[in-house]
Parts: C-alpha cells; sequence; structure tokens
C-alpha cells in the first residue's frame, strides 16, 4: 500500500493523470476495511494501531538551528 501511496504522491508532484494509481489505492482500503470487520466480527477486540500511533513511534531526526550570537 505504501507503494501504491508513493506513486499517487509522485504522479500529483508531477501534475500528471493519478487516477488508475488512487483507485488502487481506493480499493486496497476497501480491502482493509473489509479484513478489520472480518477480524472484529470474529471476536477480535483488540485495539488496532492508527496513523497517530504511528507517527508518535517514528524518530524524527529535528536538528535545532545554531545560534548566532551577536557581537557588540
Amino acid at each position: 500500500m505504501a507503494d501504491v501511496e508513493a506513486s499517487v504522491r509522485a504522479l500529483v508532484n508531477g501534475d500528471c493523470d493519478c487516477s488508475e494509481q488512487a483507485l488502487a489505492q481506493i480499493n486496497l482500503r476497501r480491502k482493509i476495511n473489509l479484513l478489520i470487520d472480518e477480524w472484529k466480527s470474529a471476536g477480535g477486540g483488540d485495539v488496532l494501531p492508527d496513523v497517530r500511533d504511528r507517527m508518535r513511534l517514528r524518530s524524527v531526526n529535528v536538528d535545532k538551528p545554531a545560534r548566532v550570537l551577536a557581537r557588540r
């Protein structure tokens, strides 16, 4: 799914038609939702991770800008 999302993003950034890839992405999301529904109906009750959880786990390297000392 990440590959499809990346290809849609690349096409959009290149101002190209991304309708086929976007439809493929929508179909993948639909399949995932169906699998989650099946899992829940089969008794699955665990809390599933969401995007916010993934973003919190992602290590972000943010460099602090160097401070410039003004000489007087």
